[in-house]
């Protein structure tokens, strides 16, 4: 049976009933059809794409067109789902009146419920321009990969007390500006804990623990899409790689091999059609 679109007030809902909130990452039309089907609540089209689509080195060079073209392809697949876009690296520090205009594309053109945004204090201003001109916004803290150079690369936040304290009040900061919901990445579950107990808003653990209302993986680390390395907070549930090359494999040893295409693969033509074409080619 479908589902009602999942929306802000579904979201808070669910955290007052203590349902867990399922979140993933999703770039493109087949996996958010796949999402859809699965019941998941959230999809995050994030920056993230320019690394796990594109193949870049970071998330730093993904521009704002590209992300609204993604969001439009994951609404066409996901049409009940909560879609939580990502503002690009450079697209809502420079000025509060640039961030809401670009969050307002992300909306308008990408057809997302929300927008997301990394910092905390410092982003706080930001958020309650962006709020105040009706744009729902997603915080994000901890560890926030287009601050990388900054942090000294992808390394867990908030480990000690004194940073831990700085995390939590960035957490408070982003609830007072107004934000809807807020993921925490990569801090100590003790961390996250306190968050959670304190803010009033959902809160997503990606690598922070299970004391949060709900969960977010990248979609391709979950599913094994590369041979690659992958965050410790990680659970793979597939290696699809492998099924990939496999498949692939397959392919080349039937084209080389000569078993494909079948007969069955093919469009004959009427039976003697074949014949009356020769004849009309002599």
């Amino acid at each position: 049976m479908p589902r009602d679109k999942i929306t802000i007030n579904t979201l808070r809902e669910m955290k007052a009933k203590g349902e867990p909130i399922t979140m993933l990452t999703g770039y493109d039309y087949p996996m958010a059809l796949a999402e859809e089907v699965a019941g998941i609540e959230i999809i995050l089209i994030g920056d993230s794409l320019g690394m796990t689509i594109m193949g870049m080195d970071s998330t730093l060079p993904v521009k704002l067109d590209t992300i609204i073209e993604h969001c439009k392809a994951v609404r066409r697949g996901a049409p009940t789902a909560f879609l939580v876009g990502d503002m690009p690296y450079m697209t809502y520090q420079v000025s509060t009146e640039e961030a809401i205009r670009n969050a307002g594309r992300i909306m308008a053109e990408g057809g997302v419920d929300c927008v997301k945004l990394e910092g905390g204090r410092n982003m706080a201003d930001t958020v309650r321009a962006i709020v105040n001109a009706t744009i729902p916004v997603m915080g994000h803290i901890g560890l926030t990969p287009q601050s990388q150079s900054q942090l000294g690369g992808f390394r867990a936040q908030g480990r000690d007390a004194e940073a831990a304290k700085a995390i939590i009040e960035d957490a408070k900061a982003l609830e007072d500006a107004g934000i809807c919901s807020l993921l925490i990445e990569a801090v100590p579950p003790e961390v996250c804990e306190i968050i959670w107990e304190i803010l009033k808003v959902p809160i997503i653990s990606l690598g922070s623990g299970k004391r949060a209302d709900g969960q977010i993986l990248i979609v391709h680390d979950m599913l094994g899409f590369f041979d690659r390395f992958v965050p410790k907070f990680v659970k793979k549930y597939a290696s699809i790689h492998e099924t990939i090359v496999s498949a692939l494999g397959d392919y080349v040893k039937d084209v080389k091999g000569g078993s494909f295409p079948e007969n069955k693969h093919c469009y004959p033509m009427k039976a003697g059609e074949a014949e009356k074409l020769r004849e009309l080619l002599r």
